[in-house]
């Protein structure tokens, strides 16, 4: 067994007709984490999720789940992960506890070992646990799909855009039980659209592009690479003319008084940003700074590897 929860190596996949979706991918997902795997539409990242779950045949390398390679060890491999697929798929004819309980006897799950009324309630579906499933709410659905997903308690779960069309209370009961489930030991594996989320949650996140790996590091050190911070300056007059200075990446007018300066942190200083502001006639009233996020270095890296 190895140390990692999910160990990918040299993963490629090409398409019928020469689409190549992976090209040469390698990283590790440690064990115990909430792993991000980013990156735009079309980069690769539900074909690599697919070739986990068995539903994609890869062209080459290698990749293992909790320890057990998809090739030499498939079903050791299947039942040590659970997937959320971005579509949501059961029969809207059973109730969610009939399709939690057909989907433990396709595992081979006991039944006196199956959990069903413990993951609806986990899932806060137990006063829907005998309705008909086609009667759920969208975020109903999508939920069902974790606890389903969940079935056969795999130690590591595949998260894919889980929040797309949920309100905002029902995602935070989403991340409510995907912390809890991550705080009892499940290595989770996300993806997502919305940044500011996988930035909350992930300790380390992985980005990729065209099916190329750009990215992984653990989040904080991710954000930190964003070069471009902003900085909005308030002054004592009108203006009129806006200033320019080379040390400004970008200056645009917020109002009458407040200019909205961008500019690269590595060449120069907040200081020397005012400084400029001052040499131009102005007196500062009052000055706020906007802290890169990871949206910042997604845009930065992702166009970076498009140039």
């Amino acid at each position: 067994m190895t140390e990692a929860a999910i160990a990918i190596s040299n993963l490629c996949k090409t398409y019928a007709g020469g689409k190549r979706a992976l090209d040469g991918v390698t990283f590790d997902v440690p064990r115990g984490q909430i792993f991000g795997l980013l990156g735009p539409n079309g980069a690769g990242k539900s074909t690599l999720i697919n070739i986990l779950a068995g539903l994609v045949n890869k062209t080459d390398g290698n990749a293992a789940i909790w320890g057990f390679d998809t090739d030499e060890h498939p079903r050791n491999a299947k039942a040590s992960i659970g997937i959320v697929n971005q579509e949501i798929l059961f029969d809207p004819f059973f109730s969610p506890f009939e399709t939690l309980e057909i989907q433990a006897g396709l595992y081979g799950v006991p039944k006196a070992k199956r959990r069903t009324m413990e993951l609806l309630r986990a899932v806060h579906l137990e006063d829907k646990a005998h309705a008909y499933a086609r009667t759920l709410s969208g975020g109903m659905k999508r939920r069902l799909m974790v606890a389903k997903a969940m079935v056969h308690s795999p130690p590591v779960l595949v998260l894919d855009e889980p929040t797309a069309g949920v309100d905002i209370e029902l995602r935070q009961q989403l991340w409510t039980y995907v912390r809890s489930l991550n705080a009892a030991g499940v290595t989770v594996v996300l993806t997502t659209h919305y940044l500011e989320e996988a930035e909350e949650l992930c300790d380390r996140i992985a980005i990729i592009n065209n099916g190329r790996l750009i990215a992984n590091e653990p989040t904080r050190e991710l954000v930190g690479k964003a070069q471009e911070k902003i900085v909005a300056v308030t002054v004592d007059r009108d203006v009129t003319d806006i200033p320019a200075n080379i040390c400004f990446e970008k200056i645009t007018l917020k109002g009458d008084r407040t200019l909205e300066i961008t500019y690269k942190k590595d060449r120069v200083n907040a200081g020397e940003v005012l400084a400029a502001i001052q040499g131009g006639g102005f007196g500062i009233v009052d000055v706020s700074t906007k802290e890169p996020d990871l949206e910042d270095v997604f845009l930065s890296l992702t166009r970076a590897a498009n140039a």
